[in-house]
């Protein structure tokens, strides 16, 4: 090889790496369906650590964010009643973890039930727990949101469907992928 094909090499691998990106590929388990919905997935970001979970750094500038800088702590996977830092479920989303928000100041039980049935088929980790949680966000763009690292579905309304296509791309960009999640 020459010094000069030598040097296009690295560009080369580079420009083969971003035509192999997930984003196209069908959800694993071929889920009849799926095909439907577009779960595209967001640009790379730093996913390191910030020193205080209310840090204006956290995020990749996205609404909701679902990647980028992130505080050091993470929640536990549960349904929460109160909003949650976006700081710190940005660090689950590292994890594997998915994240389900809503934006309901009327209330909207019967939607937020939707999520519960979701977060109850999300993976589980060793220890039992599953790997979601759930939470109001009064950021929202939509009343909906669900989330994996990398990876946002907006809706008006809660779509089981589309839910269950989602978490079947679970773990799959994540930089820490699988770990645990304390209930």
């Amino acid at each position: 090889m020459t010094g000069r094909m030598l040097r296009a090499l690295p560009a080369l691998l580079f420009a083969l790496s971003l035509a192999c990106d997930s984003s196209d590929d069908p959800p694993p388990g071929g889920m009849e369906g799926c095909e439907a919905f577009a779960f595209p997935l967001s640009g790379v970001t730093d996913a390191s650590h910030v020193s205080s979970c209310s840090s204006a750094a956290c995020g990749n500038g996205e609404n909701p964010p679902n990647s980028g800088l992130h505080c050091p702590t993470w929640l536990p996977c549960r349904s929460y009643t109160e909003e949650q830092p976006r700081c710190s479920w940005l660090h689950n989303l590292e994890h594997g973890h998915a994240v389900f928000l809503y934006n309901c100041p009327e209330g909207c039980a019967d939607e937020v039930a939707k999520l519960e049935a979701a977060q109850a088929r999300a993976a589980q980790g060793s220890n039992g727990v599953r790997r979601a949680l759930i939470a109001p966000d009064a950021q929202l763009p939509k009343r909906f949101a669900a989330m994996l690292w990398r990876r946002t579905y907006l809706m008006d309304s809660v779509d089981p469907d589309a839910l269950a296509c989602l978490l079947a791309y679970q773990d799959r960009e994540a930089p820490e992928p699988g770990l645990l999640c304390a209930p």
